[in-house]
């Protein structure tokens, strides 16, 4: 089972505000656990680059970004990253 260790953060339903980044992360894991290694990577630097460089902070509502922003970002960066 691949889940984000907090859990799903059901008091900030509908907010968008939570940390995306744990459930982006055990979806990395997922990837290289069936082998998709490459993917996983991608994912992991994309990662990495949102956090060192956009991200004020990683509480929820503090980052600086909605929870859609981020994965938006994270995305962003795959797909360049992927080039």
């Amino acid at each position: 089972m691949f889940e984000p260790i907090g859990g799903s953060a059901p008091k900030y339903t509908g907010q968008n505000v939570v940390n995306p980044l744990a459930a982006i992360c055990a979806a990395g894991m997922m990837l290289e656990h069936i082998g998709e290694g490459k993917s996983a990577q991608l994912l992991e630097r994309a990662v990495m680059e949102v956090t060192g460089k956009y991200l004020k902070s990683l509480a929820a509502g503090k980052m600086g970004y909605s929870t859609t922003e981020v994965g938006d970002l994270v995305a962003k960066f795959v797909n360049e990253l992927s080039l």
